[in-house]
């Protein structure tokens, strides 16, 4: 088990966001430090109305406390800046990720990689059933976008580059689907990503999943998926649909009455501009990359 960063190359920080989390904090700060006493130790205080930040303080961490809650990818924004190390741990606040695994994440992140993430191996792992369908299309979805396999891209608990990791906090929401977004921004801009297989542990406390809201933020990363890596991958099945279904309608009214309907023009016309809307959001993230690079 790693007990220090003497065989890592460079500092480590671990960056923990947390909201009403104190009952799992109590437990899993000390099993951090006592584990990797010389790592930065930073816990983002979201706007936590429990004891969190005496927890801190007896702990002797690091503690950013925002005065109300901002997201839980404002705190991994927030963490990484106040960041010092050369590499980044993040992970969740509520026990689920294990600290043992940190130094394992680590030693994978040596061999070559700029972040590598912590999978769930499981269906028990990975909370209710809702979540673990979402998650699977989640994977499978991402996998067919960049090209390679993802096997978990919604999971918290990554190591990363700081160097790199930074790059891209522009781009993260301040929301939950931070790792989402940073998962396909290592992908699009060509860095390398790889997964370890771990096991989580029960979640301490209240989970904060909503059916409704979570239903809808499903939806939504798998637009930002897209639309972050490639966003004609999505653009084009919408666009050959619609130009298929014309087609299909201008066949039936010339054969029944050699006719070009309206319907059919409007059909053909809905093709040609999700086709365009596609080819300028391409242009788009094509310049988003271009700029990183730049100022990277």
């Amino acid at each position: 088990m790693m007990k220090s960063n003497q065989n890592i190359s460079g500092s480590v920080s671990i960056v923990i966001p947390a909201k009403n989390e104190a009952s799992s904090l109590s437990d899993l700060l000390p099993e951090i430090k006592s584990q990797y006493p010389d790592f930065e130790l930073i816990v983002v205080n979201d706007g936590s109305e429990d004891n969190t930040s005496e927890i801190c303080q007896e702990h002797d961490v690091i503690e950013i406390k925002n005065t109300y809650s901002k997201g839980n990818g404002a705190a991994i924004k927030a963490g990484a800046r106040r960041a010092s190390g050369d590499v980044i741990v993040f992970m969740d606040g509520d026990g689920q990720h294990q600290p043992k695994d940190i130094g394992r994440l680590l030693e994978k992140l040596e061999t070559g990689y700029d972040m590598v993430v912590g999978a769930r191996e499981s269906r028990e792992s990975q909370a209710n059933g809702f979540r673990w369908l979402a998650n699977a299309f989640y994977n499978r979805f991402s996998s067919w976008v960049v090209g390679h396999r993802i096997k978990d891209l919604t999971s918290g608990f990554r190591a990363v580059r700081a160097e790199r990791f930074k790059q891209f906090l522009y781009l993260l929401p301040n929301g939950f689907s931070y790792p989402t977004t940073s998962t396909m921004a290592f992908f699009r801009a060509g860095y390398s990503v790889s997964y370890l297989g771990i096991e989580v542990r029960k979640r301490l406390g209240t989970s904060h999943i909503n059916y409704l809201k979570d239903g809808l933020r499903f939806l939504l990363i798998i637009f930002k998926v897209a639309s972050l890596y490639s966003p004609l991958k999505i653009f084009i099945p919408f666009s050959t649909a619609f130009f298929l279904l014309g087609s299909g309608r201008y066949l039936y009214t010339y054969i029944e009455s050699n006719t070009f309907t309206n319907m059919s023009a409007l059909l053909y016309s809905m093709s040609f501009l999700v086709f365009l809307i596609g080819l300028v959001s391409e242009q788009i993230t094509t310049l988003i990359y271009q700029n990183t690079d730049k100022n990277g």
